[in-house]
């Protein structure tokens, strides 16, 4: 009888930063695959807040306790690099309605590229629909309260860069 080949999800994007919704994701989504890979990407049609390296740094901090979980840096083009891990599947998450057409047209082109590649999609915990890394970094550029939508080793990060959250919501 062959023994099992573990399971390997690739979940790619920028975190630029990592939100608590991105954490959720990954720690429910080691309920269906043996192991997750964190991939962060280089290439960003968005001006990052955090350079790449710091974006590794910041999730390997966070996931630093799980074993079944890498973060790597990647560039190129996605399917490649999930082929290249020896993965077959993209883990993706969707918050809302809006997020399924980009989705499904990302889906469609990384099965053009490469048909043994499929894409699996998590819907975000709903306590985390509303808030997106470009939402956190707004809030956090305006000093406004930004604690608990990230870990906190984003926090720190964030702190660092504008200061402690005012508190203003709590």
């Amino acid at each position: 009888m062959d023994t099992p080949q573990p399971r390997t999800a690739v979940y790619p994007g920028t975190f630029d930063p990592l939100t608590m919704g991105h954490r959720s994701l990954v720690r429910r989504a080691l309920k269906v695959f043996d192991h997750i890979v964190v991939a962060v990407a280089e290439q960003t049609p968005k001006q990052p807040l955090f350079s790449l390296e710091e974006r590794v740094d910041m999730i390997r901090e966070v996931f630093v306790n799980e074993p079944r979980i890498s973060v790597e840096p990647f560039h190129g083009l996605l399917v490649d690099y999930v082929a290249e891990r020896g993965a077959s599947v993209i883990l993706r998450g969707m918050r809302a309605v809006s997020d399924f057409d980009h989705e499904f047209q990302m889906a469609l082109m990384n099965r053009r590229m490469n048909k043994d590649i499929e894409s699996v999609f998590l819907m975000t915990d709903f306590k985390w629909l509303y808030i997106s890394s470009t939402i956190v970094k707004e809030v956090a550029k305006a000093g406004g309260d930004y604690e608990g939508l990230v870990p906190v080793q984003v926090m720190r990060r964030l702190q660092e860069r504008f200061g402690p959250p005012n508190g203003r919501n709590k």
